[in-house]
């Protein structure tokens, strides 16, 4: 993979509203079912543990397959809605987090190909101020506060090593 320009592919402005529609969907949808937790609430409430989720998972197929071993003290319907959207939230959160590893990596190439491009301009206009083409001296000298550890010929080494923020 060559190192320059790795960020080839672009969204179209269509694209990108379908996204923030998609987006919006959601956010819409789940607004109305969702609960807003304090950190508080969040740390009291936490997520079970696989042990506890396998104990979930026994005592529903003892209620589904041997429902008079069931306690009459539990909601069985409300159990399964509860047990569903669980489900269906589990299964979300792993898309997006498919999701959310692609838009970091479509940024991340993104990022790169600019910042290769910016050092390329910082070069270029090192070079232009060298032969007293006007303008550039005042440019390299807004830019080099940006390398404020480096002299000026020393930007080349950096050039494929960025800092990823």
């Amino acid at each position: 993979m060559s190192l320059n320009n790795l960020g080839v592919y672009h969204l179209t402005p269509a694209q990108k509203q379908a996204i923030d529609d998609a987006l919006a969907s959601i956010e819409a949808n789940l607004t109305s079912v969702t609960q807003n937790l304090s950190n508080e609430e969040r740390q009291k409430f936490g997520s079970i543990k696989e042990t506890n989720k396998l104990l979930v998972n026994k005592c529903r197929e003892f209620q589904q397959t041997q429902s008079s071993l069931a306690s009459p003290d539990v909601d069985w319907v409300e159990f399964e809605a509860d047990f569903q959207d669980r489900l269906f939230a589990d299964t979300r959160l792993d898309r997006l987090a498919t999701i959310t590893r692609m838009l970091s990596d479509f940024k991340i190439v993104h990022d790169y190909d600019n910042y290769q491009d910016a050092l390329t301009d910082y070069d270029f206009s090192k070079y232009k101020s060298t032969t007293k083409t006007p303008g550039f001296t005042g440019k390299v000298d807004e830019l080099r506060q940006f390398f404020p550890n480096t002299s000026a010929s020393s930007t080349l080494v950096t050039k494929n090593n960025p800092t990823t923020e």
